[in-house]
């Protein structure tokens, strides 16, 4: 299955406008974002399970981090509430479930196969950047927290004063997911959970709307792609 897979093309999807699709595991529904394989597959998603629903115990051989939106999101290592970022390294392994429902950010496959890094971090918790760090420029009225970062990627958070414009330039692609508020990108208008991919060398000019904007951003991580493909193991 491919959806959105050619990563040399800017993406966009306006998440909650798409329906809700049953994985296999009852009472827990899917949005794709984007994906390459079937079941076993490298994919950014968005997951909603229904309250005491869970998922069977699984190893994330290719690894996984997700963001949790709405709810809160449970396993063997704890109980995890909106706004919590979770990056479980290739091979983790863990038994999801919900006990009262909640919506889930996810994206699978999306290592280097020898990341061992575990990280468990709310984003009331996480840095702020000072403003030589923001990557927006220029960056008057945005605040920007870090949750993770290594020579590959950057996550973070972005708060969006009303009606600010900036522009954003990474050489290594760059995925934004609008938590909160309204952002626009050219003639596309983002809202709730709209979700934007921006190819290697691709830049955005982006401003927020009247009632500002708060985005999850990943930056950096496009530029090897190819390689996260080619190691999906044959099913």
């Amino acid at each position: 299955m491919n959806i959105h897979a050619a990563f040399d093309k800017p993406a966009l999807v306006h998440s909650e406008q798409q329906p809700w699709v049953p994985s296999p595991m009852p009472g827990v529904e899917r949005r794709a974002l984007d994906r390459v394989g079937d079941e076993v597959a490298r994919a950014t998603t968005i997951v909603r399970y229904a309250a005491n629903s869970h998922f069977s115990a699984h190893t994330h051989t290719g690894g996984e981090e997700f963001l949790v939106l709405e709810g809160v999101f449970q396993d063997e290592h704890g109980d995890f509430p909106a706004g919590t970022y979770i990056r479980n390294p290739p091979e983790s392994s863990h038994t999801p479930r919900s006990d009262k429902g909640c919506i889930i950010f996810v994206k699978l496959w999306q290592f280097e196969m020898q990341d061992r890094t575990q990280l468990r971090l709310h984003i009331d918790d996480a840095e702020t950047l000072e403003d030589a760090q923001i990557q927006f420029k220029p960056n008057e009225g945005i605040t920007q927290q870090r949750l993770f970062k290594d020579l590959r990627e950057t996550v973070s958070i972005a708060q969006w004063s009303p009606l600010t414009e900036s522009y954003l330039e990474v050489e290594g692609g760059a995925e934004i997911l609008v938590l909160e508020g309204e952002l626009s990108h050219g003639d596309s208008y983002l809202e709730k959970h709209s979700w934007l991919r921006l190819p290697v060398g691709v830049s955005a000019e982006l401003k927020a709307g009247q009632q500002g904007a708060k985005i999850w951003m990943k930056t950096g991580h496009l530029s090897d792609v190819d390689q996260q493909v080619a190691r999906l193991p044959e099913v």
